[in-house]
């Protein structure tokens, strides 16, 4: 992928679930049909949206997938600080899952067996790490990320950071805890990067009406970008999200150097992850009403990418 170039679609908009709706429309959802769709969402606590994913996107993006015709529908997560399934069900999650119909899975809950190990050859991690199975052997995967700064270490959390709640944080009867070590590591933004080489992801939905400009990633500042965005290349759309937290003012950290040698991403692209500049990302307006916040966004990009 990294010599291809990626599309990522935007709109600016004052409806969520009327913007998810045009976007994916653009984007195209026939080849989900008659597939096993596993879903990432962004629950890492139970603190309201932008720390988590609002509802209402969650809701949108499960009804488009099943009228693409999706065979079944499973959402796992693991959350980072809280109890992964009191999150859920704060979050409204347990319930639209039976409202909906598609299946809620608290990946804390799992046996050993439902993990796929990664070892620690090429990588940055001490003991590799394991990944859930769910992720490895859907016919499609699906995310919906916010956006947001991150001040335990990530700088950013959009699609790659994302990525850590399908990660074990300890095994069934083990004792080592594999969160700990990723959020102590000097590499912690490699490692994060790292994960994203072991499972593919078809479309991603970032979440943009609102963002955390600070602190991050359950509060912060919050600004109102009122934007939504469709892709299938991690790397092409967090760099746009950085982009995006440039244009508003973000922390320190996002703000400084060129957005490709942050950390995340520039693991994100020695692993092939996705596209290799910004050069090569193709930023499309849904609409005519759309088209200025792209043209600020792909000034960034030409100058700070």
């Amino acid at each position: 992928m990294a010599g291809n170039e990626s599309d990522v679609l935007l709109v600016k908009t004052a409806d969520r679930n009327e913007g998810i709706k045009r976007l994916l429309d653009k984007f195209d959802l026939k080849d989900f049909n008659q597939k096993k769709v596993a879903i990432k969402a962004n629950y890492n606590s139970a603190d309201p949206f932008p720390a988590s994913t609002h509802i209402q996107t969650l809701q949108s993006l499960v009804e488009n997938l099943q009228e693409a015709g999706s065979s079944s529908l499973v959402l796992a997560e693991r959350s980072g600080m809280g109890d992964t399934r009191r999150v859920l069900e704060k979050m409204g999650v347990l319930n639209l899952s039976n409202k909906l119909g598609f299946e809620a899975i608290v990946l804390d809950e799992e046996e050993k067996d439902d993990w796929i190990k990664i070892d620690g050859k090429g990588n940055h991690w001490m003991r590799g790490f394991y990944i859930s199975k769910i992720f490895r052997e859907a016919d499609k995967v699906v995310q919906t990320c916010c956006l947001k700064t991150h001040r335990f270490g990530g700088h950013f959390t959009l699609s790659l950071k994302n990525s850590v709640g399908l990660v074990a944080k300890k095994l069934p009867r083990s004792v080592y805890n594999y969160m700990g070590e990723l959020h102590l590591s000097p590499y912690q933004r490699m490692m994060i990067a790292e994960i994203n080489e072991h499972y593919n992801v078809d479309l991603i939905l970032m979440d943009g009406m609102k963002a955390f400009l600070n602190k991050g990633p359950e509060r912060g500042l919050v600004t109102e970008p009122n934007l939504l965005l469709a892709s299938k290349d991690r790397v092409a759309i967090d760099a746009v999200g950085v982009a995006i937290l440039r244009h508003y003012g973000a922390t320190h950290n996002v703000m400084q150097g060129r957005i490709f040698e942050q950390d995340q991403i520039k693991r994100a692209v020695e692993l092939e992850i996705g596209v290799n500049s910004p050069e090569r990302i193709n930023l499309i307006p849904i609409d005519e009403e759309s088209q200025d916040t792209v043209d600020n966004i792909n000034n960034i990009l030409r100058e700070q990418g």
